[in-house]
């Protein structure tokens, strides 16, 4: 019994002590990657003439200051050769252009040159149904009783069309976003519908609906299966390096990360009741 009560203290020693070593991780820290913020959204009933784009680059993991980049240029021309320019807020990695002319069924190709590289990308601007109606419901989820909001459209029919809904809510600082397609509904009324189980009487609740082309929609639903749907979302920085439509024209092999997307948008407000 003496041997078994010494084995214990000893096998407990040798326990404490190895919890109080330090494991050193390794982790490989790749060169950064210039990630690109370029979505370009003509909200109805707006002039669609501020815009913005945004410049970062990727860091290490435990890094908790992402770092901008300033000193580019960067603009737009459309199918005419019109060139709209954006210009940095000093110091920030944001561009500012405050004379654009957004066009449905318009083709806009973005250019930024920086550190001798010049990226570009085209995007055609995609229109998006108005929000006809949003509808509570106290009887949703999975168990019947949590409050579930619908936002209703009605889709252009004889046409493809692709979606980008966002869902904004005041009790969490997450957003959620999710792509769709027309395949099963078109030219008929549909619906996006909020995916929060603790929505409570008096919570807000901002929906937004974009209209946007089939790369875009193939790009957004990557970006939503490896943030499970609930991460920073598709006008941040992409969790992961997932690569999007902007090509490095002077080095491909060193492409950046981010989307230009160009897209006409609807929004509304809704408080739970």
């Amino acid at each position: 019994m003496k041997k078994a009560i010494q084995y214990t203290v000893l096998l407990l020693s040798f326990l404490l002590i190895s919890c109080e070593e330090v494991v050193d991780v390794n982790l490989d820290t790749a060169s950064p990657k210039l990630v690109i913020e370029a979505s370009i959204n003509w909200l109805k009933g707006n002039s669609g003439n501020v815009q913005k784009i945004k410049l970062t680059t990727t860091t290490g993991y435990f890094s908790s200051v992402i770092p901008v980049v300033s000193g580019a240029t960067i603009f737009i021309t459309n199918s005419s050769n019109a060139q709209f320019n954006f210009v940095e807020t000093p110091n920030t990695g944001v561009y500012i252009c405050s004379n654009f002319i957004p066009v449905i069924n318009e083709t806009y190709t973005l250019t930024v040159i920086h550190n001798g590289a010049t990226y570009t990308a085209t995007e055609k601007l995609k229109s998006v149904s108005p929000i006809s109606e949003i509808v509570q419901n106290n009887e949703g989820g999975f168990t019947g009783k949590n409050i579930e909001i619908k936002t209703y459209y009605t889709d252009p029919a004889n046409e493809t069309n692709y979606y980008l809904y966002q869902y904004n809510y005041s009790n969490q600082t997450k957003k959620n976003y999710y792509a769709d397609e027309d395949t099963f509904f078109q030219g008929n009324k549909f619906f996006s519908i909020s995916q929060n189980d603790d929505l409570k009487t008096g919570d807000e609740i901002t929906v937004s609906h974009y209209g946007i082309s089939k790369a875009y929609y193939n790009y957004i639903n990557v970006i939503v299966s490896i943030a499970g749907g609930n991460g920073g979302g598709p006008f941040q920085s992409p969790p992961a390096t997932v690569r999007g439509n902007i090509i490095n024209t002077t080095n491909t092999t060193n492409y950046p990360l981010g989307y230009f997307a160009v897209s006409e948008a609807d929004t509304r407000t809704y408080v739970i009741q």
